[in-house]
């Protein structure tokens, strides 16, 4: 065991004991009506619930703990209007996060939340989000399953003469696959460009983006071409770990058959899950909605892999996957769900999906991947199973019910 694991451990047997500071306790009961398991499942509790139920209570002096009085790791987000605190009584803040994991046919769990004397331990982060100035501009995510990476202005820029600089002008969404649950967007930067394109144990980038849309980027379709964005221009860290990293991508105006879209995206990366919770806001004038379409790169297998890309489509359930044979880098899924699908489409770069949005509403959806290289998701038909079950639980979310307790 590693000296940071012990540590780790360490802090989280400690925690096993923390004395509560008041005789108030705040009642979580989360319920759900599949009979599937659902790991990692988030559970998200306003802040102001918390504060009302346990008044004065702080985010560095309060513990999460299940049913059997063990205390979980939790994060508590300020992605609020509201988040200040000039008074130190806790008022602030957005949202109490946690998680629990559930068995097959298990459909009831309660936690409790109190407020304690001892401060918070800190508990291993599993998402991470940042902006990466040492490859150009890059923007870069991770969770303990899989990591991301886009692009800003200056990768798009014109190469001065004799620089080699690469120019590239897309707003795909890279995939990184990993083999490892520990963080690695640092790491694998740290070690140079050239290292992340070899597997050397933890992963690799075996993913091509292009042009394309890669695996989750956006676009407005106007019934025959896709109009898309240039690279980001400009974005916001808005939470980071440890159970939740969320984060902001700005795309400036273009011209989408002749209206003008600028877009911003929210995206929601949470520990456990191969898939991120996308909300793209797109601005435009004149027409009532535009089609918004979403896409997976059609040729998103590796330098010389020969990949072989097997497609599936579900209108019902809004779901548009790939699974991806490569001759020697192993197969990979993607995977889009959108909720509100209207209906699919190709373009000559893309598999598209895609639903009308208005301006200034937010068209959710999910993106990811998964590579037969980490183990766990090894075959086309767990791919699929795990994408439909994503889905059902993405339409029957956990219900949370509070209840103060003296």
């Amino acid at each position: 065991m590693t000296t940071m694991n012990r540590s780790c451990m360490a802090a989280l047997v400690a925690a096993l004991a923390l004395p509560a500071a008041h005789a108030a306790t705040l009642r979580v009961t989360l319920t759900q009506d599949l009979d599937t398991a659902r790991p990692s499942e988030t559970v998200a509790i306003p802040w102001t619930d918390v504060n009302a139920a346990l008044p004065g209570a702080l985010i560095q002096r309060i513990a999460v703990k299940d049913a059997n009085g063990n205390v979980v790791p939790h994060q508590v987000t300020n992605v609020a209007p509201q988040a200040k605190d000039p008074k130190n009584i806790g008022a602030a803040y957005g949202e109490l996060l946690f998680q629990h994991s559930f068995k097959a046919g298990e459909k009831s769990v309660t936690y409790t939340v109190e407020k304690i004397e001892t401060l918070v331990p800190v508990f291993p982060t599993k998402v991470f989000a940042r902006y990466v100035p040492e490859r150009l501009d890059d923007f870069a995510w991770e969770n303990d399953k899989l990591a991301h990476r886009t692009y800003g202005p200056a990768l798009m820029a014109p190469a001065p003469s004799g620089s080699g600089k690469e120019v590239l002008q897309t707003s795909g969404l890279d995939l990184w696959f990993k083999r490892v649950p520990y963080p690695i967007v640092d790491r694998w930067y740290n070690k140079g460009h050239d290292h992340y394109h070899h597997d050397e144990g933890e992963g690799m980038d075996n993913y091509n983006v292009g042009k394309s849309r890669g695996a989750g980027g956006t676009g407005i379709w106007d019934g025959k071409t896709l109009h898309v964005s240039q690279n980001y221009a400009g974005w916001k860290v808005l939470a980071n770990g440890p159970v939740r990293s969320i984060f902001e991508l700005r795309y400036d105006s273009w011209d989408a058959a002749g209206t003008p879209v600028t877009e911003v995206k929210r995206f929601t990366t949470d520990a456990g899950s191969y898939l991120d919770r996308i909300d793209s806001m797109f601005e435009f004038k004149g027409a009532a909605t535009l089609t918004a379409a979403v896409g997976l790169n059609k040729t998103p297998s590796d330098k010389g892999e020969d990949g072989k890309v097997a497609v599936r489509r579900d209108k019902t359930a809004g779901t548009l996957l790939q699974w991806v044979e490569q001759k020697s880098k192993g197969a990979f899924g993607t995977a889009v769900i959108l909720p509100t699908a209207q209906d699919f489409v190709d373009d000559p770069l893309n598999n598209l999906v895609y639903a009308p949005v208005k301006s200034g509403e937010a068209l959710r959806y999910y993106a990811g991947g998964a590579w037969s290289r980490a183990g766990e998701i090894t075959t086309a038909a767990q791919w699929q199973a795990y994408v439909a079950d994503a889905a059902k639980r993405y339409a029957h979310p956990v219900k949370v019910s509070l209840q103060t307790q003296n």
